[in-house]
């Protein structure tokens, strides 16, 4: 965590992967325009709040500016998808659109390193990011998988669609059980968040679209167990 206008500004002009700023909403001075400027042509996450969010974060001489340091340095798409090919691989990629729950990604990240998932993919905005909660959850599983943080998923399906990926969403909207969809290939397989899942835009792009049965009364599983289960089922298929 780094704190005070200037401080922050340096760690943007320093390259410092930021996972998002808290600014105080009412801020207005020629240090914060210059915080702003600073800011352009850099996808970072800016949340304008109340003043009292950041006096409890810290109690030091933070002027009405907090960033979050990440974890680790975020992979792009386009650099990640030609090496893993260039090594040989058959690349397994896990998007995850959507999702907000530090718990179930650090768990999702864990399952993904274990079965050896190539590289999780995530937004830039309105998901979860790597931070010390999902690092601990994830069993430091995310200290050692590449993670790609991306300012549009719709534009990366579709690179990865014309990079020969087969792309696998799980939605209750699917059109066959997940053991009937082919993930031997290049796949990439999406999941949505538990309340809304894949949105309609990357659904529309996917080559399959697939479900888990459900047969008691609860209309669907924990996330981070249905990525489990689709992973674990596409190293089921590639190993035969």
């Amino acid at each position: 965590m780094i704190f005070g206008v200037r401080a922050v500004i340096e760690a943007i002009e320093a390259g410092k992967e930021i996972d998002k700023i808290l600014v105080k909403r009412d801020l207005q001075s020629d240090l914060s325009k210059e915080l702003f400027a600073a800011l352009k042509g850099h996808f970072i996450n800016v949340q304008r709040v109340p003043v009292e969010r950041i006096n409890r974060i810290t109690n030091k001489n933070h002027q009405g500016v907090v960033a979050f340091i990440s974890a680790i340095a975020y992979q792009l798409v386009e650099n990640v998808v030609p090496m893993l090919f260039d090594e040989g691989k058959n690349p397994l990629l896990l998007m995850l659109d959507g999702i907000t729950d530090v718990r179930n990604f650090g768990a999702i990240a864990r399952t993904c390193e274990c079965a050896g998932v190539d590289a999780i993919i995530i937004p830039s905005h309105g998901s979860v990011t790597v931070n010390a909660d999902a690092v601990k959850t994830s069993a430091g599983a995310l200290l050692s998988i590449p993670v790609c943080r991306e300012r549009n998923l719709t534009e990366s399906v579709r690179f990865l669609k014309e990079s020969g990926y087969h792309i696998v969403a799980a939605t209750e909207k699917g059109d066959k059980l997940y053991t009937e969809a082919d993930l031997s290939l290049p796949t990439c397989i999406i999941m949505g968040a538990e309340d809304v899942g894949v949105s309609e835009e990357r659904l529309s792009l996917c080559d399959e679209l697939v479900k888990i049965p459900m047969f008691g009364k609860i209309e669907s599983l924990n996330v981070s167990v249905a990525s489990g289960i689709l992973i674990y089922e596409a190293i089921k298929q590639r190993n035969k």
